[in-house]
């Protein structure tokens, strides 16, 4: 396990030390849940010296799916709010990618999780063959390793969101999309960049261990 750790974990890391290219653009990808909450009475809004007010009771609303694809290097981010995260879901995340958000590059390196669902036989589930076949030849996978979900760099696009807007109560999906919307074209607009520091050579000096010829 630690050798398969150990390559996944420095196929990463040495695609982050790239310097930026972009006609073959590193985007991070990754997936999560919200909860939407609503107040279970009126919240009281800001008066003359004093803060909004909000009941500590809410009625649970659902949950949506979160998808996130960010490039670190160029301070882009799109987050699509879905109802699932099926196969068909991915599938249709990473046409969008190649068909909307890269139209004009011939290949888009993708760094994602090794869930089942993210393998390129999803496309071929989803799409007619030949539409698959464009996809895949537009996209190279790059998986972080298991239970090594913090090399990829979209949870901490995620994390400045939880932060920024989804950590408050938000009663449906059209108040979700408006929130994220907008913190995404914030974000976009300011060309927000993450500043990776690790590096595979401090990874053989801090990770010994994972090192199956080191440990």
């Amino acid at each position: 396990m630690s050798a398969d750790f150990v390559a996944h974990m420095e196929d990463v890391l040495d695609l982050y030390a790239e310097p930026y290219d972009p006609q073959r653009p590193v985007v991070c990808f990754d997936e999560t849940s919200t909860q939407m909450l609503s107040d279970a009475r009126p919240a009281i809004g800001v008066e003359p010296g004093k803060p909004r007010r909000q009941d500590y009771e809410y009625r649970r609303e659902g949950t949506r799916n979160l998808f996130l694809a960010c490039e670190p290097l160029a301070g882009w981010r799109h987050m699509a709010v879905t109802e699932r995260r099926t196969i068909e879901d991915f599938a249709h995340q990473m046409r969008w990618l190649v068909d909307e958000a890269y139209p004009d590059v011939p290949v888009v390196r993708v760094v994602l999780d090794n869930l089942n669902t993210h393998r390129t036989a999803s496309l071929y589930q989803t799409f007619p063959a030949p539409v698959a076949r464009r996809i895949a030849k537009r996209l190279e996978f790059h998986y972080t390793p298991k239970h090594g979900s913090w090399l990829n760099m979209a949870e901490i696009e995620f994390s400045v969101f939880s932060r920024c807007c989804l950590r408050q109560r938000i009663p449906d999906e059209e108040s979700l999309c408006r929130e994220i919307q907008a913190l995404e074209l914030e974000r976009n607009r300011a060309q927000a960049r993450i500043n990776w520091q690790f590096s595979a050579q401090d990874a053989r000096g801090k990770l010994r261990r994972l090192y199956p010829c080191l440990s």
